[in-house]
């Protein structure tokens, strides 16, 4: 038995070593092993066994030691190809561009805010409004509250005009309270002083000079991006802009992003409850200090970070970068998986080689994959259904019809909606590829022209039958960290249709109908 194993290993590490050599040559950055470069093998392994054992779903991990990738992965069906949505960790990039914009004389951090935008003030300018600078918005203490990102987002198609309308009821600079319409103003700031939208404004600045290619960026309804949200980039596109600000700006020897930057970015302005208790401040990587839209970390790191647990987390004293897509009700305890399991496999100088830890790893790290929600199933409904329309009550207000079909394993949903029409694929035994113009679960979908300007969401489908009446349809949008799960109860000649959405499983809509 050990002899067969050994003789499995022996022939799948080449097969996932030659897989590293093909992504580096893809995506530039330099790879290593992890003992090599300091770090535990059986470290690396005990953060994955306790991610599986979490209730945590990761989607990727890529881990920089002394700038070389010592360990990468990705939770099948999602892919190192594949953009993620960064939620706010997109706020990093907002900033950095500001960054730019500072260096290149076009605006100053004392700036006053209404000072860029005169067309769009309220008709009484209060003190505090008229005293926000750009530094007090980099730093979240814009002195509005509550946060009014998803009334104006949802509401307004002038956000600028949204945000100054907002009473600013606290001396700005003077306290904490996340906001994230505050970085958008920040994006709507850098298209003002250069003319264009902050991802192009980066591209020749940040993202050429580090390879990061195929990246795209929502949009507010007059063409802004929304800064504060709305990025999607690759996970090797999160670890180099970690990489970069852990070299003080510096790529392949270049300065690209100013040094004084960096170090100002990256300092904490602001703490987040200052009153609040050692014992609270000692156990959360929430209350250790704000940058310019960065988070400080225990353990002397900082890091970008976004809803459901996308991070970039940076660790100067380790010289680490450790980059991680997900989906999560507790990001403290995603992040806390990181401090318990990858900080102590660190250590100083190279290990001693360990070819029995470094073949588990590696062939963790090459199977990792989600459970397959589907299973070769079927119902003598199908038959019933194939072909057929299922009216659905106008009430109901979400679709007008839907109609199934099987084939040798497969399913395809049609969903209409006056004259558009989803046509979604589905397996029963393995993952069905589409690309669907149909939006998908989304924190901000609320806010007006989400989606403008973006590409058709990719999307893997699995499905399978509860019992005779009862189908059930998973949606993974893979470009996201988000899934679908459609529920279809029939009944005779009625539908029955329950929707309910990864991050938020406890909400669900219903849509009933019939079929013709």
């Amino acid at each position: 038995m050990m002899a067969r194993l050994k003789t499995l290993l022996t022939a799948i590490l080449p097969l996932f070593l030659f897989h590293l050599q093909l992504t580096a040559q893809t995506d530039g950055l330099p790879r290593s092993t992890p003992e090599a470069e300091g770090v535990s093998s059986a470290g690396i392994q005990a953060f994955l066994d306790a991610a599986k054992a979490s209730k945590h779903e990761f989607h990727s991990i890529m881990f920089l030691r002394h700038g070389k990738v010592i360990a990468e992965g990705w939770w099948g069906p999602y892919g190192p190809n594949l953009k993620h949505t960064m939620y706010s960790t997109s706020k990093s990039f907002t900033a950095t561009a500001v960054g730019f914009a500072v260096s290149e004389k076009l605006l100053k951090l004392d700036d006053k805010v209404v000072s860029f935008f005169p067309n769009d003030l309220p008709d009484t300018v209060s003190p505090n409004l008229a005293a926000l600078t750009v530094k007090d918005v980099l730093i979240m203490s814009d002195g509005q509250e509550p946060d009014p990102t998803f009334a104006v987002a949802s509401r307004d198609s002038n956000w600028v005009k949204g945000f100054l309308s907002t009473p600013v009821l606290h001396k700005p600079g003077s306290r904490f309270l996340y906001n994230s319409l505050g970085t958008y103003m920040l994006s709507a700031l850098v298209q003002k002083v250069t003319g264009q939208k902050v991802i192009d404004y980066l591209r020749p600045r940040l993202f050429e000079p580090l390879g990061i290619t195929g990246m795209d960026w929502e949009v507010d309804p007059r063409g802004i991006n929304t800064g504060g949200w709305g990025l999607r980039i690759k996970t090797s596109d999160m670890a180099k802009f970690g990489q970069l600000f852990l070299q003080k700006g510096k790529w392949n020897g270049k300065q690209v992003l100013p040094e004084g930057w960096v170090e100002q970015a990256s300092t904490a302005s602001i703490m987040q409850e200052p009153d609040a208790p050692q014992s609270k401040k000692d156990s959360s990587d929430w209350l250790q200090g704000y940058c310019y839209q960065m988070w400080r970390c225990r353990h002397n790191g900082y890091r970008a970070d976004g809803a459901f647990g996308q991070f970039i987390i940076v660790l100067p004293q380790e010289d680490a970068v450790v980059a991680i897509t997900a989906e999560t009700p507790d990001m403290q305890g995603e992040i806390n998986l990181v401090w318990q399991h990858l900080l102590p496999a660190m250590k100083k100088g190279t290990l001693t080689a360990d070819k029995t830890a470094s073949n588990k790893l590696q062939q963790t790290l090459s199977s990792l994959a989600l459970p397959f929600p589907g299973k070769a199933s079927s119902s003598p409904i199908e038959k019933q259904v194939a072909g057929k329309s299922f009216v659905l009550n106008a009430n109901d207000g979400h679709y007008d019809s839907l109609s199934f079909s099987f084939d040798d394993g497969k399913l395809l949903l049609k969903m209409h909606r006056g004259s558009a029409v989803y046509s979604i694929p589905f397996g029963s035994s393995q993952w069905a590829a589409a690309e669907t113009e149909k939006e998908g679960p989304y924190l901000v979908a609320a806010a007006k022209a989400r989606g403008v300007g973006l590409p058709p969401a990719k999307v893997m489908g699995a499905y399978q039958w509860l019992n005779e009446n009862t189908l059930q349809l998973v949606l993974r949008y893979i470009e996201s960290p988000h899934t679908e799960t459609i529920t279809c109860q029939f009944e005779g000649n009625n539908l029955s249709a329950e929707t309910r959405n990864s991050f938020s499983p406890n909400n669900k809509t219903v849509v009933t109908g019939t079929y013709r």
